[in-house]
């Protein structure tokens, strides 16, 4: 395999550096998505306690994850990066195949919400992953790098600063790309249209009835006599229909009426404040949040509170914060989905989502005017703008580091 062995190397390490640094960026980028997908897995294996611990470790693993693939793919200390690569697989894929056959959570994310993967292909993406760090840290003496220790020590920790800056401002502000369906410029009811034509879920039931205290299993085309007594039904999905990006999106009142297509279909400007867990909705800007309410109701804006928490809870929080808006019921998953903040705030015009705000970034005093609020929409141009340039600015860094690893690899050919 001599005159293989080079390029065989460079593809894998290709494949692992592309795969590790773009799992690692979106997650890193989504910082509290990521928080939200641990929390699942502690739940699915009955460890909520380790929840205390799930902000932390996304942080650490996704920026792990992204230090990683640069390592590999430019050749940066490569023996410990080969080692790193080949850690995470062998950590990773036993856990992945487990989730594959148990299936507890229907989605690993492990590349965020940029893009969903069934846990069976999650599973096999790992075992080639597996195998090629195998090679890749079997191989490890034969991969070179002219630069010094130290200085690959300084292009590791560029590295590292960069991805932890990344994933703070993204905690504190929003993710700095948004690839969940609630993106800014999206009209909601768009995303909850089923198309005619489309899939539909397709269930198996099985009947179970009893007789003389033998229990036996039914179809429904082979029911049995009435000498048999029913005793329950069981429902099983052969096959998943289409499901719309926006699926569980819902405005209850507390009344319990719907209010979904009031707001949907309001032509004028609301202003939703989202806030899934009000036990855990920082109080931190909440003089901020006040003002915004204030401003709403006084130039005829609507202003709606959703939260999944209950009224006790609701009715503690508006005593505690001296509110003076509404609460109306939203699933706890939609509203985590949203907005990356709780409180977060979201700007509606028929339906469409003209803007998103982190509870830091509230605007106030002289920004809260109806010029502010029209602005949005231009305001929602400039960050398509923005996602542009960190498009163009990873893939410049991508060319970039290709062109490093190709580089060093044809060079050692002609020395």
């Amino acid at each position: 395999m001599g005159k293989f062995l080079k390029p065989s190397l460079f593809i894998s390490r290709l494949i692992i550096g592309v795969a590790f640094i773009f799992a690692g960026f979106v997650k890193a980028i989504d910082p509290l998505g990521y928080t939200y997908k641990f929390n699942d897995y502690f739940t699915a294996f009955d460890t909520e306690w380790a929840t205390k611990i799930s902000f932390t470790l996304a942080v650490i693993v996704s920026a792990l994850e992204f230090v990683v693939g640069i390592s590999v793919l430019i050749n940066l200390k490569q023996k410990l990066a080969s080692l790193g690569a080949l850690i995470f697989m062998v950590i990773f894929t036993p856990v992945t195949l487990y989730i594959a056959i148990a299936n507890p959570v229907t989605d690993c994310g492990c590349f965020g919400d940029a893009l969903v993967i069934s846990n069976w292909e999650t599973f096999s993406k790992n075992v080639v992953l597996l195998l090629l760090a195998i090679f890749l840290y079997k191989n490890r003496t034969v991969l070179t790098n002219k630069l010094s220790g130290i200085e690959q020590w300084i292009a590791v920790s560029v590295t590292v600063i960069f991805i932890l800056a990344s994933a703070q401002y993204s905690y504190y502000n929003l993710p700095l790309l948004d690839f969940r369906p609630y993106s800014v410029g999206t009209h909601i009811p768009d995303k909850m249209i089923i198309p005619e034509g489309a899939p539909q879920d397709v269930w198996e039931s099985t009947f179970v009835y009893e007789k003389e205290g033998v229990k036996q299993e039914f179809q429904i085309a082979a029911l049995p006599d009435s000498t048999w007594t029913f005793v329950e039904a069981k429902h099983t999905i052969v096959s998943k229909g289409y499901e719309p990006p926006i699926h569980d999106f819902t405005i209850m009142s507390t009344y319990g009426d719907n209010i979904t297509d009031q707001v949907l279909s309001n032509t004028d400007y609301s202003i939703l404040m989202i806030a899934y867990d009000l036990d855990q909705t920082s109080r931190d800007n909440i003089e901020k949040v006040n003002q915004l309410a204030e401003f709403a109701y006084s130039n005829d804006i609507k202003f709606y509170a959703l939260t999944s928490s209950p009224d006790a809870t609701v009715n503690n929080f508006l005593s505690e914060t001296n509110g003076i808006y509404e609460f109306f019921n939203t699933d706890e998953i939609t509203l985590k989905t949203i907005v990356r903040s709780n409180p977060g705030f979201v700007v509606l015009k028929n339906g469409t989502i003209i803007d998103k705000w982190h509870h830091n970034n509230i605007p106030v005093n002289e920004e809260l005017n109806t010029k502010f609020i029209k602005q949005s929409l231009e305001k929602h141009t400039s960050k398509e703008d923005r996602y542009y340039i960190w498009t163009l600015i990873l893939a410049g860094a991508f060319i970039v580091s290709t062109y490093i690893a190709v580089k060093q690899t044809l060079t050692r050919k002609t020395n």
